[in-house]
């Protein structure tokens, strides 16, 4: 059996992608009532599993999902899914759903049967990598504005992304590569999977809150403290985002990525700027740390 495309880890068995398959009834599908997490394998080792771990159960346990599982069993399931898939860099994907209610037509979610599944493909980059090196060309949305926290709360990984694909549509449309949005102060937020920063005069900047609290952009603030480069979690304006000296992105699916024009707004000459290739540099050294890599034994 190959599983060159992917592979998908389902009711305690490892099968190709293309077999996995949820119900039309699951209330995943019909009200996006779900939660996941994504953690990549980079040559042969997970980076940070742990902290992924660690805030699907959180998510898990804010939605009230129980999918029969213990941590210990859903990381098995994980270890089991990339090793026998024979992936050596990936992007891991864990999910639960609430599920099929066991009683047709009912809307107590107290009546469906929650489930873990997951799976796992080649190495996915949110932005291209040709786009990378050259630098994203991103857009602030201003017409619309980013789903509020007290109506759904950004820091559970979810598949509520209405605002992000009308934001999306908007950009791709103008020439832009990617876009980000504001909260209702108007305030930056973060894009389409990804966090964002902002360089301003020294200092490494990225939003305190509406968006989703990223292991990626955790692992960013960690290197910015190692390095000694000033960086704090705080209000961003616009106006601020569109005077920041450097800007970049970063996500599980690629890292951070440097970013070379914000709207109209060409930054440092168009080149990527001295400590976002820095801090580029310094994520992917760290993928070689022993406290932060769990190294996959292959079927």
């Amino acid at each position: 059996m190959t599983y060159s495309a992917g592979a998908a880890w389902m009711d305690g068995k490892v099968i190709p992608v293309s077999e996995a398959k949820i119900s039309v009834f699951d209330w995943g599908l019909t009200r996006s009532d779900i939660t996941y997490d994504v953690v990549h394998v980079w040559e042969g080792a997970f980076f940070r599993l742990e902290d992924y771990l660690d805030r699907f159960m959180v998510s898990m346990d804010k939605l009230r999902l129980d999918v029969g599982m213990t941590r210990a069993e859903i990381k098995a399931a994980l270890v089991e899914l990339v090793a026998t898939s024979g992936l050596k860099s990936a992007y891991v994907s864990m999910v639960a759903s609430r599920g099929t209610p066991q009683v047709p037509g009912t809307r107590d979610p107290r009546a469906c049967t929650n489930h873990f599944y997951a799976w796992a493909v080649p190495f996915i980059w949110v932005i291209p990598q040709e786009v990378a090196q050259r630098g994203a060309h991103i857009s602030v949305e201003e017409n619309l504005r980013r789903i509020p926290p007290h109506s759904v709360d950004p820091t559970v990984k979810n598949y509520h992304w209405g605002d992000m694909t009308a934001a999306l549509f908007n950009a791709l449309d103008a020439g832009y590569d990617t876009t980000v949005l504001l909260d209702t102060d108007g305030y930056v937020t973060e894009g389409p999977g990804f966090n964002i920063f902002a360089v301003i005069d020294g200092k490494v900047l990225t939003p305190r809150s509406g968006m989703l609290e990223g292991i990626s952009r955790k692992t960013v603030l960690e290197i910015c403290a190692d390095l000694g480069i000033p960086c704090a979690q705080t209000d961003i304006s616009l106006d601020e985002f569109l005077s920041a000296d450097e800007v970049f992105t970063a996500t599980t699916a690629g890292g951070p990525v440097p970013v070379t024009r914000v709207n109209k707004t060409i930054l440092g000459n168009d080149a990527v700027g001295p400590i976002t290739a820095r801090l580029l540099k310094t994520y992917w050294d760290w993928h070689n740390r022993d406290d932060l890599t769990e190294k996959i034994t292959y079927v």
